[in-house]
């Protein structure tokens, strides 16, 4: 299994390129699955969770080609299952059961998987379907949906869900009659996906919003699209720029995207300003420590908490981060504490005391923004960090050590 080797304290300089939306990309390549014909989406990321959704798409009828652009032709559905060996890995898979069942009628696919930081129980996309009229049932730890037409509903989502937004956007685009989705998530990827859904002749308005209205078509059509830049993957590189003392070049991202993050690393001291195709991004004079809330898109991402954590962990102060998203994702504390760092868990709130400096330690990921907030921390560091399990990272970082690297870390994977 790989490790990554990181040398900390040198500053880091230089450009980097973002790549595209690990989280827009899964659903919106399973979207094919709604059309006939070939579609083209650009800008796909090179990581393990691509891979997996490919196998699976593949494993349902999916003829695909290429890498970066990738062509996939669902004209033949072969299987109506997604099987638990492909699922158990990624919870980004039951991102089929909408467009299957929509298409097709039927759908069984295996309960998900993926990180371990939460339930993230996907009782909402099951209601939601019955709610537009399929049959749900739970067998042996599938779901089987069922029904000949979907009917468009008035959908009331108790919690703000990315998945489950995406899941019955996608149904209801072939539904009979209109959907409305009340407490909609308002995330850049589920508008990446609705411009995707109305460029194949969905009807979708208000993505983006809170309500999001689907008029059902009878048919969809092949399309080619791109995909947005991964606004996590920048504004980790924007948090590694404070942290190691440096100046970064973020190109290829959204600033539009990240407006809670800059306005957050501000606040820390840090100068962030817009350059073509992007932002530079240089550390302050000093640390500010800040106090951090999760909260769903427009508010600061859950999936930037653990390396906004290790940032913060070297403050010049106190600072207090409160996770609301999910219940249990502080399980990189154990693994920072281990290099030195200073935070006590109290409930959803963990207390950082800046400390002057973390040092280099036998390190293992824990989930996939976990294992970026180790490498954050293993830059900065005194003397050398191991950090193990990395496939965490590879599911949702293209390259990272290639792109540290580049910048001037001290970093490297060993086989």
């Amino acid at each position: 299994m790989d490790k990554i080797v990181i040398n900390g304290g040198k500053p880091l300089h230089g450009n980097v390129q973002i790549s595209g939306a690990k989280n827009a990309a899964l659903p919106i390549l399973a979207s094919a699955l709604l059309t006939e014909g070939t579609n083209t989406f650009h800008n796909i990321p090179d990581l393990v969770d691509i891979k997996t959704i490919k196998k699976l798409l593949c494993s349902i009828g999916a003829q695909i080609e290429g890498e970066e652009s990738v062509k996939i032709n669902f004209d033949k559905i072969v299987s109506h299952t997604a099987s638990y060996d492909l699922v158990k890995t990624m919870r980004a898979s039951i991102l089929v059961l909408g467009p299957l069942i929509a298409r097709t009628g039927t759908a069984r696919v295996s309960l998900p998987g993926g990180c371990a930081i939460g339930a993230r129980p996907v009782n909402l996309h099951l209601k939601a379907l019955e709610d537009m009229g399929a049959q749900v049932e739970l067998n042996s730890g599938y779901i089987e949906a069922k029904a000949k037409k979907l009917k468009g509903a008035e959908i009331y989502f108790d919690l703000s869900t990315v998945t489950g937004t995406e899941n019955i956007m996608m149904a209801a685009t072939l539904a009979q009659g209109t959907t409305v989705l009340n407490n909609s998530a308002r995330e850049p990827e589920v508008v990446n996906l609705a411009d995707v859904l109305n460029s194949m002749g969905a009807r979708i308005s208000g993505a983006g919003t809170d309500v999001i209205t689907i008029k059902g078509v009878t048919s969809l059509k092949s399309t080619e699209a791109s995909i947005i830049p991964d606004r996590i993957e920048a504004g980790t590189f924007m948090i590694a720029a404070g942290m190691t003392r440096g100046e970064i070049n973020i190109i290829g991202c959204n600033p539009h995207h990240l407006e809670a993050l800059i306005n957050k690393l501000r606040d820390t001291g840090m100068k962030i300003s817009p350059i073509k195709n992007g932002l530079k991004v240089s550390a302050g004079e000093k640390i500010n420590s800040v106090d951090v809330k999760t909260l769903p898109y427009p508010g600061f991402p859950t999936d930037l908490q653990a390396q906004m954590m290790a940032y913060m962990s070297i403050g010049s102060g106190l600072s207090v981060i409160t996770e609301t998203v999910f219940e249990n994702r502080f399980m990189h504390v154990s693994e920072l504490l281990r290099m030195g760092a200073d935070i006590v868990i109290q409930g959803n709130n963990a207390v950082v005391r800046g400390v002057p400096v973390l040092h280099g330690a036998q390190t293992m990921a824990t989930d996939l923004r976990a294992s970026a907030s180790l490498v954050l921390a293993a830059l900065v560091a005194e003397g050398e960090t191991e950090i193990s399990r990395v496939y965490h990272i590879d599911r949702g970082y293209q390259t990272i050590e290639k792109k540290f690297s580049a910048l001037g870390a001290d970093i490297k994977r060993i086989k």
